[in-house]
Formats: structure tokens, C-alpha cells, sequence
């Protein structure tokens, strides 16, 4: 029996613990107070992936994403136009700042669209939840009321994971001001049923609301959250190390959502993800951030998606910008070799990279595979033709329409990464007719004229014969083979290294190579 992919095996889980079910509810969702960063991303496609379990299982499932939009403003990240006036709007709710870029209708609402215009790429597509929109209509008038026919209770539980107990005069739910808009408000009276008093803490004004007409009223984040575990009746929803720590929100939200008649979801806690090869470290809060956009600049979506299903959610990794880009592509081919058959392994290996290949596709599993080209050799290709992905796909032998389609999404991937990311010693331009000559002695410039005549037969040679008269040619003329390839890379790219000579040689061509050569 092979290993089960963490997803199936939580899928068996959920199905284990909350019985037979007509539908299961998987949630994940954020508040979008800024960027939604590629970290965020991970407990929504960690979810995706357990949604995509479920379904193979046989079962149907419901899949939302609750947009935490009624969350109040606190500070105004760097990346935003207009500061000043954004700053007029500090402890209002997301939902009423103005998008100072002018994408949306709301500072929330340009936040959540770059989520969601997104995720279909990467074949996550949810159901949204807006709770600015349910508490702003009042939705959970019944959930309020039944949080404040419980604040004794709810106290007590809160208080178990406190170091100091709430105040006497605690209420569990806060209110933005009718006269400002703003949460700097004192709860005083509750009547017992649906009329809650309040005064604006900046005007001394004093107002009596009804829950069941207000758009001002809302619960605390910690119990916010279990009150929608009930409500929406959901099954699984992981959450990252800060809400998963000893006393964190988990642990109370566990307890709390008992008080609204229901269980708390199967979880688990996913690790936090770095960032490697590109500045800046993962932080909504001050516009410094990678998002999911961003990475799928340099990463297919089936590679992006690839990155998270073989990797189990509670191990912390990096995705990269560097040169860990091709290693990355190389383990995704090999996947998808072993899935075709195209490369041999055992049965628990090859049950083990099938299931995570399933899981990485965005849509149907292909029919075949992709064109089997090492993402080096595509970098390399791509350079020769200063980026024409085109004539590179006109060069390869044997590519058909679908592998030209994948090839050809792919080739974007890698020049944005060759021009934006990759390393300085990656990087090369064949010389031109313009390019300064590098100063050779005689004998190197001998070594040159021979290899030009070399290169000139290139055709009637195979690439073992190639190779080796290279090596002859540096041996002839009494050098070398290092200092030789070292001085054929500053005449053909102006740098002491590059791809296999021999085969970076062939590549180019001998109508790109040749008259390089005879400048000499």
C-alpha cells in the first residue's frame, strides 16, 4: 500500500469525524487589509487541494472563501497613493476607504480583486463570502444576540487564555459609530432583546440601535470566527502558526463555537513560506509583498500549484527567484515523466509523484506529456534568439500543437525570469558586429581561425566528434583547455563562462557563429 497524499488523507479524515454527509463545507479566508501575499495563498490552495480530495472521494463539497471585509483600518501601507487622505479614514471600516488608485469602489474591495481575478488561473475558484455586506445587513442579528445572551459564558472561556481577566464592564461586540464611522465606541446598555446602547467615545454622543435594522454592529475576531463555523456549518478549514499556537485563536474559537450549537472544523496548522532570490520580506501591512501575480511571472500555474501539493502544509519552504527556478521546473518534469510512463520508478514512488502531478494540473490532467526540454536548455535557447519564443519553437524536433501550446507559456515564464531575476553570470548576449574585440595573442587568435574552420564543418560531425576536435583545437595550438573555452566565451559573449560549449556551439548555429569568428 503507497503512501497517501496528505490531501486524501485529511479528505478521509473530515469524512471520519463529521459522519456522512449530503455536502461538506471547506472554508479559508482573510482579512484584505492589504496585499493578499503568496503566504496567504497557501492555506488557500491548501484548502483547494482537500476540496479536490473530497470530490475524487466521491463526496460534494462546498468551498468558500470568507473576505473579512467589516475589519477596521489601522494603518495605511506604503505602496498606496494619497496617504494623507487615507489617513482621514483610520479605524473605519476597510469597506468605506477609498481605493486611492481608483481600480475599485474600496480600499477592500482592490484588495480582494486581485485575489480573485487570480485564482482561476491556478484552477481555485470559490464561493466569496463579503461579511461587510452580512453584517452591514444585519444577517447575524440572531448571532449577536445570542453572543450577548452568553457574554457571562463567553467571558469565562476568553478569560482561560488571558493573562488578565476582560473588564467587569466587557461586551462582546463593538460597534462603528453612526456618527463618525469610526470603532471608537463604549457599549453601555444591552436591553435584553434586539435594542443595544452606545456612545461615540469622540463625541460623547449616545445612541440606541437595533441589531436586527444596524449596519454599525459586529463581534470580536475571536468570536467572529466560530460563529461562522456554526452558521455556515463548516467541516475543515486549516490556519497558519499564529491562529494554531498554544492559546491562539484556534484553541478559543474551539470552545466558543459550542456556545453557538456546533463542533469545530478538522484544521491543521500550514507553515509560513519565504521568499528567496527577490528582496523584500512577506508583510501585507507595508506593500513590501509577493503575491500570487507575481509568481506566476516566473512559474506556470500547474508549476506554482506543483510547488504546494508536494510539499506537506506543516513544513516551511521557500519559493525561489534564483537559480533554485530550475531545479524547480527539473522536479516538476520528472513528475510528470514518471505520471507518462516516460520515466521509470518504484510503486510507491511512481503512486506517490502520479497523485501529486493529478494535483498540480490546473484543469484535466493533460493527454500527453509536455515537450521534455531541461529549463536550462530553454533559458539557453532563448538567449540565442534574444527572446524570440517563436524561432525557438520552430527549431525543436518533433513538438506537437498541445506541447507547443505548453512550451510556448513556458518560454514566457523563462524570459521573464532570464531578463528580471536570474543571476548576472546566467545572463549572456552573443557578440555583434559592434561589440569591442577582445584582445587575443597570436596564437590564441590562431586557436580562433582554427575553430572557425572547425565550425564550418559542423554539419558532417556528430556531437562526440564536435566535442572532441574542440578539445584538438585547443591542444594543436599548445593550449589550455580551460584558457582556451575561457577565451572562446569572451569572443562569442564577453564573459569567462556560459552554457556547453560544444552544444551551445551547435545551437547558435553556424550562421550566428561564424561571423562572430571572423572578426578575428
Amino acid at each position: 500500500m503507497s503512501e497517501m497524499h496528505w490531501a486524501d488523507v485529511y479528505a478521509a479524515k473530515i469524512v471520519r469525524e463529521k459522519g456522512p454527509k449530503d455536502r461538506y463545507t471547506c472554508a479559508s479566508g482573510i482579512t484584505p487589509s492589504g496585499t493578499v501575499h503568496i503566504g496567504n495563498f497557501r492555506e488557500i490552495i491548501s484548502v483547494d487541494l482537500v476540496v479536490r480530495a473530497l470530490r475524487s472521494q466521491g463526496h460534494d463539497v462546498r468551498f468558500i472563501y470568507s473576505w473579512d471585509d467589516y475589519d477596521v483600518f489601522r494603518k495605511v501601507p506604503k505602496n498606496m497613493p494619497q496617504p494623507d487622505l487615507l489617513k482621514t479614514y483610520l479605524r473605519k471600516p476597510i469597506t468605506l476607504v477609498p481605493d486611492t488608485t481608483g481600480r475599485a469602489d474600496n480600499y477592500a474591495r482592490s484588495n480582494e480583486l486581485d485575489v480573485e481575478e487570480a485564482l482561476p488561473w491556478v484552477g481555485i475558484e470559490p464561493e466569496y463570502i463579503y461579511q461587510a455586506s452580512r453584517y452591514r445587513a444585519s444577517n447575524y442579528a440572531r448571532e449577536i444576540r445570542l453572543t450577548l445572551e452568553h457574554r457571562d459564558e463567553l467571558r469565562q472561556i476568553l478569560d482561560e487564555f488571558r493573562t488578565e481577566p476582560l473588564p467587569a464592564d466587557w461586551w462582546p461586540v463593538s460597534i462603528f459609530s453612526g456618527f463618525t464611522g469610526k470603532d471608537m465606541t463604549t457599549v453601555l446598555d444591552w436591553d435584553g432583546e434586539w435594542g443595544l446602547t452606545y456612545r461615540d467615545d469622540e463625541t460623547q454622543q449616545v445612541e440606541t440601535i437595533d441589531l436586527r435594522e444596524t449596519a454599525l454592529a459586529k463581534l470580536p475576531w475571536r468570536l467572529d470566527w466560530p460563529m461562522r463555523w456554526a452558521r455556515e456549518q463548516v467541516d475543515f478549514e486549516p490556519a497558519g502558526k499564529d491562529h494554531h499556537s498554544e492559546g491562539g485563536s484556534f484553541d478559543t474559537s474551539r470552545k466558543v463555537v459550542k456556545v453557538y450549537g456546533a463542533e469545530a472544523p478538522v484544521s491543521f496548522q500550514y507553515d509560513f513560506i519565504s521568499i528567496k532570490g527577490r528582496g523584500g520580506k512577506i508583510s501585507s501591512s507595508t506593500g513590501e509583498v509577493i503575491s500570487l501575480p507575481d509568481v506566476l511571472e516566473v512559474y506556470l500555474p500547474e508549476v506554482t500549484r506543483y510547488l504546494f501539493a508536494s510539499t506537506r502544509p506543516n513544513t516551511e519552504f521557500s519559493i525561489s527567484f534564483d537559480l533554485d527556478v530550475l531545479k524547480i521546473y527539473e522536479d516538476y518534469d520528472t513528475c510528470e515523466r514518471i505520471y507518462f510512463g516516460l520515466q521509470s520508478a518504484n510503486d510507491k514512488r511512481r503512486a506517490k509523484e502520479k497523485r501529486i502531478y493529478e494535483l498540480s494540473q490546473v484543469g484535466e490532467v493533460p493527454s500527453e506529456a509536455g515537450y521534455q526540454i531541461p529549463f536550462r536548455h530553454l533559458c539557453n535557447l532563448l538567449q540565442i534568439h534574444v527572446g524570440d519564443i517563436e524561432a525557438v519553437l520552430d527549431m525543436l524536433p518533433g513538438i506537437t500543437e498541445g506541447q507547443k501550446e505548453r512550451l510556448r507559456a513556458r518560454a514566457v515564464c523563462a524570459w521573464k525570469w532570464i531578463t528580471t531575476f536570474s543571476p548576472e553570470e546566467f545572463r549572456w548576449t552573443l557578440a555583434a558586429g559592434t561589440s569591442p574585440l577582445v584582445e587575443l595573442s597570436d596564437v590564441e587568435r590562431k586557436a580562433i581561425h582554427d575553430l572557425r574552420a572547425l565550425v564550418e564543418n559542423l554539419d558532417n560531425l556528430d556531437d562526440k566528434d564536435f566535442t572532441q576536435r574542440l578539445y584538438d583545437v585547443a591542444k594543436d595550438n599548445g593550449l589550455e583547455t580551460p584558457d582556451f573555452f575561457k577565451m572562446v566565451y569572451m569572443v562569442l559573449i564577453g564573459g569567462e563562462r556560459g552554457p556547453k560549449l560544444a552544444g551551445f556551439i551547435r545551437n547558435c548555429g553556424k550562421e550566428r557563429i561564424l561571423p562572430i569568428l571572423g572578426r578575428y
